[in-house]
């Protein structure tokens, strides 16, 4: 029987794994209480890339947990990788019982943990709060069921659907506020992709950059990791000197197979060479490079055109728009580049989160449709 203090305690287990969204990529976060006596001994959270997972931090911080009852927000791991299984070490420790949230889909995992436990004897407990737990790493569970990490695609625009003046002028539409927002969605991300078209016009750089101390704490910004800036470029078409090729942060260019790169791309870029269709770049292709790069999270900062490329290809889970309440006229640039000439063929969608950002509005948005055009 499940009481309020066990769902208590796994709602501070799902509060720990929140610190680790920025820095535990491309591991999924997770976190970990320890209790004994209905009082907290231990508690942890995922390290960065080769660090302590969270229910070692738990261990390691409780100062002995014979008898204690673990709760964690994703199934312990049973295997060896960069650090050891941690359903082991729960185990070797004493644990005496266990609630884990969610099981982990990974195929290296997938119940071998829970089933380890339960061999030795805790007494296993699942599900508690598992669609919480869904939430919580929606990216990493999509990436390890269907082989294609969370897409968002963040888009900006004016009340009349605009998303820059017909001279290109697009700075800016929205508020302070709602900038530092994609701040975060930056760096909750495992890779930031874009178009050329966008990186000609507006010379991005797409690193995160926060100066708005009630958005993210110095304490987070000090565990942020580095996300993968991804530039789809079917002519390799990129400025020597353009900002998103800096050393600042990992950069991947992919283009079109037969484009030669030697001398225009810098040593520390990445590249790689795909197929190309109708619409251009193979986007399923560009998935499956990133699926390999073990990226949960895939944040698309475009123009209307990729947008509408990865509607069409039937790649976005969600997205992200920004709403100013302002008009940029009816020579604007569209929000999406989507051909659509009858009502039957529109586009469903479902809002699932509106956020008032200081009088600008986040809107988050999942298509009701898949096309495969």
């Amino acid at each position: 029987m499940v009481r309020d203090e066990d769902i208590s305690f796994m709602r501070r287990a799902f509060a720990l794994a929140g610190m680790a969204a920025y820095s535990a990529r491309p591991n999924p976060h997770v976190g970990c209480v320890l209790v004994r006596d209905d009082a907290v001994i231990g508690e942890g959270y995922t390290c960065p890339l080769g660090g302590n997972h969270a229910e070692i931090e738990a261990l390691e911080s409780s100062g002995g947990a014979q008898g204690a009852t673990a709760y964690v927000t994703l199934e312990p791991c049973s295997h060896t990788g960069l650090t050891g299984p941690c359903a082991d070490a729960l185990i070797k420790a004493g644990i005496s019982e266990i609630f884990v949230a969610l099981e982990d889909p990974n195929p290296l995992v997938s119940g071998k943990g829970l089933e380890l436990m339960t061999a030795a004897g805790l007494q296993v407990n699942t599900g508690l709060l598992s669609e919480e737990a869904e939430v919580l790493v929606a990216g990493y569970i999509a990436r390890m069921r269907r082989g294609r990490g969370r897409v968002r695609v963040k888009l900006a625009m004016s009340l009349d659907g605009r998303t820059a003046m017909p001279s290109g002028e697009s700075k800016w539409i929205t508020n302070e506020t709602a900038r530092q927002d994609v701040q975060l969605l930056r760096a909750q991300s495992c890779a930031i992709m874009t178009g050329i078209g966008t990186v000609m016009a507006d010379d991005c750089e797409l690193t995160t950059r926060f100066t708005d101390s009630r958005l993210f704490s110095q304490e987070k910004e000090m565990k942020l990791s580095s996300t993968l800036r991804v530039l789809l470029d079917s002519n390799i078409r990129v400025p020597k000197g353009a900002r998103i090729l800096s050393k600042d942060a990992p950069t991947l260019v992919i283009h079109n197979q037969g484009q030669n790169h030697d001398t225009q791309l810098p040593e520390h870029v990445e590249h790689q060479s795909i197929t190309s269709n109708e619409r251009g770049l193979d986007l399923h292709e560009v998935m499956n490079i990133l699926n390999k790069k073990c990226c949960n999270e895939i944040l698309v900062e475009s123009g209307s055109r990729l947008a509408g490329s990865l509607l069409y290809a039937g790649l976005v889970d969600e997205l992200i728009i920004y709403v100013a309440p302002t008009f940029l006229g009816s020579g604007g640039a569209p929000l999406l580049d989507l051909s659509i000439t009858k009502m039957s063929d529109r586009f469903p969608l479902e809002i699932i989160d509106q956020v008032d950002l200081d009088g600008n509005f986040r809107l988050t948005v999942v298509p009701q449709v898949k096309m495969e055009h």
